[in-house]
């Protein structure tokens, strides 16, 4: 795998200007996705997740706004390119599939030209027979039966609806693929086979992906790496194995007790209390009013994103250079700073 990201993001910015405030939705967000990595976005509804997804695809609509930041695809600067530049890279170099399958076809369209239609508006210089081919291959590689072309979505089961929303997303061979929750809504058996053709198509493509979604199992099986997200911070980040078995943050410790286990079955552990409004975030770190290891410095300021270990970061005042520390032990570090 190479080493020079296909993706960087850098101190990215996402605001909503509503009425009621400004809605912070992503703050400070840096994040590099390497060719053929798979990154997992997790964390809470409302932590940000779908809109840094739709930040990376320039999607944010009025009211909200890329306030700062960068956001580069190979050598492109996306923030900075006109809508139609960035309309031809959206689905062909950067492609997302949907969240639900239910209410991203058009009913009205067999799924054969629901994939040729991407091929046309990206202007492609094709003839009508190969773009038809490039779509059977396509429906070939999410493990669909050509003849799934010429049927129309009602006709499908929800995971075949899925698996052609995911045809169509990779359609032209994208470096990156977003996966916004791509198996809410399929029962469990259909999850994992959605999960296994989407991994097998990564891999067969060279593609890299972003998972988004709130599962902490799933992406324990499926991400080389993870971050993890909250009231639009993201709180850690690192390989998955050094997250799972050495999670620095209160907050990803709470989200990892919270999966049901086999020699705990009946007892389920939650986090205690909501999600703030991104209106009214609490003072200091966004997660101390519900953090059980909060100090009176978590009331301060926001901690920065800090490499704790080898490729391992974490926002959190708990640790100075890996190591965890009292808060009699914290505040005497700030002053001998």
């Amino acid at each position: 795998m190479s080493e020079k990201p296909i993706l960087r993001i850098k101190d990215l910015d996402v605001r909503y200007y509503t009425d009621a405030g400004i809605v912070r939705a992503n703050n400070q967000i840096n994040l590099e996705l390497k060719p053929g990595e798979r990154v997992g976005l997790v964390g809470e509804s409302g932590s940000g997740k779908s809109t840094l997804a739709l930040a990376i695809l320039r999607m944010i609509k009025p009211p909200g706004t890329i306030a700062g930041g960068e956001i580069w695809l190979d050598d492109i600067e996306l923030t900075r390119l006109s809508e139609e530049r960035m309309r031809q890279i959206r689905g062909k170099d950067i492609s997302m599939v949907p969240q639900g399958a239910m209410n991203s076809l058009n009913p009205v369209m067999r799924i054969k030209d629901q994939i040729i239609d991407t091929m046309i508006d990206h202007d492609l210089g094709l003839s009508r027979a190969e773009m038809e081919e490039l779509a059977i291959e396509a429906l070939r590689a999410t493990e669909l039966d050509p003849k799934v072309g010429n049927m129309y979505p009602h006709e499908l089961s929800g995971g075949m609806k899925q698996r052609a929303c995911i045809a169509i997303s990779v359609a032209m061979n994208p470096k990156v693929i977003i996966a916004d929750e791509p198996t809410s809504a399929l029962d469990v058996i259909t999850q994992r086979q959605v999960m296994e053709t989407l991994g097998r198509l990564q891999e067969r493509l060279g593609s890299a992906i972003i998972l988004i979604g709130h599962d902490m199992g799933l992406m324990a099986q499926f991400v080389d790496r993870i971050a993890v997200m909250y009231a639009g911070w993201m709180m850690e980040l690192g390989k998955i194995e050094d997250v799972f078995t050495n999670p620095l943050n209160p907050y990803t410790q709470l989200l990892i007790s919270s999966l049901p286990l086999l020699d705990r079955r009946g007892e389920f552990s939650g986090i205690p209390g909501i999600t703030p409004p991104l209106t009214d975030l609490p003072p200091g770190c966004v997660f101390n009013d519900r953090c059980p290891q909060a100090m009176a410095v978590c009331r301060t300021a926001m901690p920065p994103l800090r490499e704790h270990e080898p490729e391992h970061l974490a926002a959190c005042y708990l640790y100075e250079n890996g190591i965890k520390v009292t808060e009699e032990r914290h505040d005497e570090a700030v002053r001998a700073q």
